[in-house]
């Protein structure tokens, strides 16, 4: 059965002949969400760089590329157990991506990086916009979607939560320039007719809202509070994560 909120968007598919029903709809899209192929686990040993990672397969020592240049500190300590993804590219330096990890005490946590703008495409296909484009320049600024419903204009960045403290998820982990300027820049186009969001993709289960992380990037934090003050919206996307798949179920307002 759909989860709530999910469930009432599904209705405009529906009534746009798309599907028959809503349930039709909704299994549509859990059969077409994001998965990734051949995943197997690994222990984490240690990072290098940004861009590598050294974890042993079966106590085979293995170098993998990880597919989150931040700094997730908290998450890759030697000994944890983590998710590879084996790549597609036979003619690529490294074998697998990292793609995941337990973090002890708490479970599994997504940590890809490319993947909260994949699962918000694919969520926005339920919501019945008219247009849905990614990337979209404006200004000086790249914004992540723009949409369109009717005679309304939305504009909104996507952010990935990795960062969790006691069920609370915090962002960003590390200090984030462009983070901000888009935030800024959010804040400069609500007035011109946009309806402009900022959505934070959880990629955990267990914690639904999210919080600025004032003691990495204080900045941050007070671009958001411009950003709302302005009329940003702010968006929890709450996931279902599991080794081989991260979805989408359901979209909180901050």
């Amino acid at each position: 059965m759909c989860r709530e909120g999910a469930w009432v968007e599904l209705t405009v598919l529906v009534t746009a002949g798309l599907f028959d029903s809503k349930q039709d709809a909704w299994f549509f899209y859990l059969e077409n969400h994001m998965k990734y192929l051949k995943t197997r686990q690994a222990v984490f040993v240690s990072r290098p760089n940004r861009f590598i990672a050294n974890v042993e397969i079966d106590g085979q020592p293995e170098v993998v590329h990880v597919k989150n240049t931040g700094r997730c500190k908290e998450l890759l300590i030697p000994g944890v157990t983590v998710i590879l993804e084996e790549g597609q590219n036979p003619n690529r330096k490294t074998k697998y991506d990292l793609v995941a990890v337990y973090k002890e005490g708490f479970g599994l946590i997504n940590m890809d990086s490319q993947a909260p703008n994949k699962v918000v495409g694919e969520w926005l296909e339920t919501k019945g916009y008219d247009f849905v484009k990614p990337e979209y320049t404006i200004g000086d600024s790249r914004i992540d979607f723009y949409m369109e419903k009717g005679e309304n204009r939305y504009l909104m960045e996507i952010k990935g939560c990795t960062l969790e403290v006691d069920g609370v998820g915090y962002f960003p982990d590390a200090p984030t320039l462009r983070g901000v300027k888009h935030l800024r820049e959010l804040a400069r186009l609500s007035s011109k007719g946009y309806h402009c969001k900022v959505g934070f993709v959880i990629q955990m289960e267990g914690v639904d809202k999210v919080f600025p992380n004032e003691q990495t990037h204080p900045e941050f934090k007070e671009a958001l509070s411009e950003a709302r003050e302005q009329g940003v919206e702010v968006l929890f996307f709450l996931c279902k994560v599991k080794e081989d798949e991260l979805y989408i179920w359901k979209e909180l307002k901050g």
